[in-house]
């Protein structure tokens, strides 16, 4: 997803957080960790800023200003606005605001032409908003956006975005290619990034990404590509081998985490806080690097021949712990599920815009070029309702392996069975996927025995 907003600030390392009073409910009550990476150390800083002073360094940074529905439905309008975005106590925040007739306002900040950087570890130490609706982010655009072509072919680096409704997990990401393609990474932790400050970090190399939370690595990529306007790939690493820039903002609403219910809280709850921005760099980088040649690895399935890990435990809400199930709400939806029993059980209490508002889904289905597959499923509801069945492709585009097939559920349990065949190059990363938004229900759905197997 799109957002703009950075920092800047002195050329001295500090061991200890910028921000000062810790009696202050918006600085963090303990000081910051050390540098924690095995590639850099604190003598390779190049640029940082602590926040300090009682107003943004203007000399690093530059405000963004955007019309409400600029990018991805958002409510919020951006300004130069004190009101949203402000330096106080050592620490840079960002604050939503609601205003009267539904009106939304907020902050997103920049190093445009101020401060461009390739390659190097880019760290923050913040505390994110609480609440549904809210998505901040800290993450990087090129310098130059049209060297390679508009958005996705110029790319993407999204070092850390956390849901408002979900402050609990942390996801890594970067955008490229065309049509758009992207790889993402995604940590849970048992505690919650809006309670306190958390350090979020991204290494990147000509040959890698490394995404961290806390000093702990969860995820890392060497895939990527871009083409021209006509459909020529560029040479790797193309095109995470120019400039970017920083940026930091808090958007409200929007495609992806729903836009905000009447009641919601904002105030505090509604703060991007900033203790620290820092670049580390060595002085060079070996560019002359090839794409690592991917091996396709495909998962075994079961003793029955079947792909889908059903659940076969106690049940629990957090579907994210292994089995290969995970819940997921946008445009609006809200919901809930569990796992036990043998059942994935579903509970919508607003259905949302769009068809994946709710949903449920299994990643890590491996699909092979040529193969027949059987999917199958049993299902019923609380009240007669339609789902969506389908096989996607989340690391190429959302393409479909087996299209989106609409089901009549009842309450009474009935058997579901498809064939499809994979005409597409192998994919060790396919996924099965249930959607339960905007289908003009919010019945409860029970789906159990599902089956992604071989049969040619």
């Amino acid at each position: 997803m799109k957002k703009i907003l950075a920092f800047c600030s002195a050329a001295l390392v500090f061991a200890f957080s910028a921000c000062a009073q810790k009696n202050d409910a918006i600085a963090p009550s303990t000081p910051a960790p050390g540098l924690q990476s095995d590639v850099y150390t604190d003598a390779d800083l190049v640029w940082e800023d602590n926040f300090d002073g009682d107003q943004l360094n203007m000399d690093n940074w530059k405000y963004e200003s955007h019309e409400a529905g600029w990018v991805n439905k958002e409510l919020q309008s951006y300004g130069p606005s004190t009101d949203n975005t402000y330096v106080k106590d050592g620490c840079l925040v960002i604050q939503a605001i609601k205003k009267k007739g539904g009106i939304y306002t907020s902050g997103r900040i920049n190093t445009y032409g101020k401060r461009g950087f390739k390659y190097g570890r880019f760290e923050a130490r913040l505390k994110v908003p609480n609440g549904k609706g809210f998505l901040p982010a800290f993450w990087m655009m090129p310098v130059s956006e049209g060297y390679y072509g508009p958005w996705p072919r110029c790319g993407e680096i999204d070092i850390m975005e956390v849901l408002g409704d979900d402050t609990s997990r942390v996801y890594g990401t970067i955008h490229y290619g065309d049509p758009h393609a992207e790889r993402q990474g995604k940590k849970n932790i048992d505690g919650d990034f809006s309670k306190d400050f958390h350090v979020f970090a991204l290494e990147w190399e000509p040959s890698e990404f490394r995404w961290y939370v806390d000093g702990q690595l969860y995820y890392k990529t060497s895939e990527w590509y871009t083409k021209t306007a006509s459909g020529k790939p560029r040479p790797y690493p193309a095109p995470f081998d120019k400039q970017f820039y920083i940026i930091l903002n808090l958007a409200v609403g929007g495609v992806w985490p729903g836009n905000p219910p009447a009641n919601a809280k904002f105030a505090e709850n509604a703060r991007l806080v900033v203790d620290y921005v820092r670049v580390y760099q060595k002085k060079e980088y070996d560019e002359n690097v090839t794409m690592p040649e991917k091996v396709v690895v495909l998962r075994e399935p079961d003793a029955d021949g079947n792909y889908v890990q059903n659940p076969r435990f106690e049940e629990k809400e957090n579907m994210n712990d292994g089995t290969g199930w995970d819940f997921y709400t946008a445009g609006g939806g809200v919901g809930s599920a569990t796992i036990g029993g043998g059942e994935l059980k579903v509970k919508t209490k607003n259905a949302g815009t769009l068809e994946y508002s709710v949903q449920i889904f299994h990643t890590g289905i491996p699909i092979e070029e040529g193969c027949t597959y059987e999917f199958s499923f049993d299902a019923k509801a609380s009240a007669p309702r339609t789902i969506l069945a389908a096989v996607s492709a989340p690391e190429r585009n959302w393409i479909r392996y087996f299209k989106d097939t609409k089901v009549e559920l009842t309450k009474k349990e009935r058997h579901f069975s498809f064939n499809f065949t994979m005409k597409d190059k192998t994919d060790a990363m396919g996924r099965v996927e249930f959607n339960m938004g905007n289908q003009g229900s919010t019945a409860d759905v029970v789906i159990k025995n599902v089956v992604v197997k071989k049969i040619k």
